[in-house]
C-alpha cells in the first residue's frame, strides 16, 4: 500500500502541473456547463425515475453505511457527522446494492468512465468541515435527487474555494469560496482536490447522486490516469471499501 501512494502522489503532481501549464482546463469552481461530459446527460434526463428509486431506499428496511465505514481518506473529523451511502460502483459495481435499485444502476453502467457512484445521504443540520478530496484524475459530478424545499431557502449547500493552497493548507480560507445550492434534478461538476465544505442546514435528509468520472485529458495523461486507477481498484483496501458498502437489511 505504501508504494501505491508514492506512485499516487507522482500521478498527482504530474496531473496538477499538466493543470497548471494548460494541457488541460483547471475547472472552476463549479461548472454547470456539462457539454465535455455529454454521456452524463442521461441521468438528469431520467431525474424521476432517479428519484423514486431512492425515496424508496430512504423509506424501506436498509442499514445504509455511513461514509465512516467505507473509507479514512477525508478523516481527520470529517467523518464524525451522519452521513450515510449506498453506493452502486468503487471500482466495479456492487451487484446486491445495485439489484436494490435497479433503473438507477442501469444508467449509471451505460455510463463510461465512472469509478464511484453512490447516494450521499447527509442527514438534517450535519456540517461537513472544509477538507480536500484525493485524485486529480477525477471530475466529481453532483446531481440533487432529494433536497428539502428545492432549496428555496438555501439550506443545502457547498462550497468551493478553487484558489486556496493545496492539500494540507489554510483550511480557514474556505470562506472566501463560492457557494452552491443543491436543486432537484439539476447537475454540476467541480474538482474535489480544491478546497470544500457542505451542508445540510435544513430538518430533513438532503440526497446527491455522487459520481466520480474519469477526468477528459490528452491522450498520455489519460492512459497513465486509467493505468493507476485500475491498480487502484484492484487493492484490498479498495476491494474492503466494496465489501463495507454492502447493504444490509434490519
Amino acid at each position: 500500500m505504501a508504494g501505491l501512494m508514492s506512485v499516487k502522489d507522482w500521478a498527482f503532481a504530474i496531473f496538477a502541473g499538466a493543470e497548471r501549464r494548460g494541457v488541460f482546463d483547471k475547472l472552476p469552481a463549479f461548472q454547470r456547463d456539462l457539454s465535455q461530459y455529454p454521456e452524463l446527460a442521461v441521468l438528469a434526463r431520467n431525474y424521476g425515475i432517479i428519484r423514486t428509486e431512492c425515496e424508496a431506499l430512504i423509506v424501506g428496511n436498509l442499514r445504509m453505511p455511513g461514509m465512516d465505514e467505507l473509507t479514512s481518506y477525508t478523516a481527520g473529523g470529517v467523518h464524525q457527522i451522519q452521513w450515510k451511502t449506498f453506493v452502486f460502483k468503487s471500482g466495479d459495481f456492487i451487484t446486491e446494492n445495485c439489484a436494490l435499485a435497479p433503473k438507477t444502476a442501469a444508467l449509471l453502467a451505460q455510463i463510461p468512465g465512472i469509478y464511484t457512484a453512490f447516494f450521499s445521504v447527509l442527514e438534517p443540520r450535519q456540517y461537513i468541515k472544509a477538507h480536500w478530496g484525493y485524485w486529480k484524475g477525477f471530475v466529481r459530478y453532483h446531481l440533487g435527487v432529494i433536497i428539502p424545499n428545492d432549496n428555496c431557502d438555501r439550506k443545502c449547500w457547498i462550497r468551493i474555494n478553487p484558489d486556496a493552497p493545496a492539500q494540507g493548507g489554510d483550511r480557514s480560507q474556505i470562506e472566501q469560496g463560492d457557494t452552491y445550492y443543491w436543486r432537484n434534478g439539476q447537475a454540476v461538476l467541480f474538482d474535489d482536490t480544491f478546497l470544500h465544505d457542505a451542508a445540510n442546514e435544513s430538518d430533513q435528509v438532503r440526497v446527491v447522486l455522487f459520481l466520480d468520472v474519469a477526468r477528459k485529458m490528452p491522450w498520455p495523461l489519460r492512459l497513465l490516469n486509467r493505468l493507476f486507477l485500475a491498480i487502484a481498484h484492484k487493492t484490498d483496501a479498495v476491494k474492503q471499501v466494496r465489501e463495507n458498502a454492502k447493504i444490509k437489511t434490519t
